[in-house]
């Protein structure tokens, strides 16, 4: 179970409440993905994702002084979507174009940005990529960001969907990416990313 703080004291209903609405709108994302692959808008759902894994996690990035150029290095996300909830006045977060190119990812208030991750890569057959990103805090002020990450099932086993496996593959009938599990890709992802 989760713990939570004592105080404020409404924290706990007001994060369950957040993370309901951001569980809404990734399924909701999700299912426009669907569609736009030609498939049904209940891809992602069932054993896919009818039981979603998802963490959240409240980032801060303390203001740029000569001591201090702590930021988070360039990565991909390993689930499906990662909805970013940044300040509407420090911009932070760079994510890599076809290019090759860093670019900002300037806030617009009340909005996320969403980036792609890993398991969406695999299930589309390549048609999404994941979103390299990085995050670079050059304000002298803290900065403070709200990720919600939604995962597949902790279990699912993850492969190209059929409807990418035949209409959008590499070479003809191909299937570009391997089947994953993902609870096994999360545990060896943040080992690696973890290891001292």
């Amino acid at each position: 179970p989760n713990q939570w703080p004592e105080n404020p004291q409404e924290y706990k209903e007001l994060m369950e409440e957040y993370i309901k609405l951001c569980t809404d709108l990734s399924r909701n994302i999700l299912r426009g993905i669907s569609l736009a692959l030609g498939g049904s808008p209940y891809e992602f759902e069932g054993k896919m994702a009818g039981d979603p894994f998802w963490i959240v996690r409240i980032l801060g990035y303390p203001g740029v002084n000569q001591q201090n150029h702590i930021g988070c290095g360039a990565h991909t996300d390993y689930g499906l979507l990662t909805l970013v909830n940044q300040d509407d006045d420090k911009t932070a977060l760079q994510v890599r174009n076809l290019g090759g190119d860093w670019i900002s990812a300037v806030p617009i208030p009340g909005s996320f940005v969403c980036n792609i991750g890993d398991m969406l890569k695999i299930l589309s057959n390549g048609v999404y990529e994941s979103t390299l990103h990085r995050v670079i805090n050059n304000s002298p002020r803290y900065r403070v960001c709200v990720a919600f990450f939604y995962e597949t099932n902790f279990d699912a086993v993850v492969e190209p969907l059929d409807i990418c496996k035949h209409k959008y593959p590499a070479e003809k009938g191909s299937q570009v990416f391997k089947r994953a599990v993902y609870g096994e890709h999360l545990v060896s992802k943040v080992q690696t990313n973890f290891a001292v």
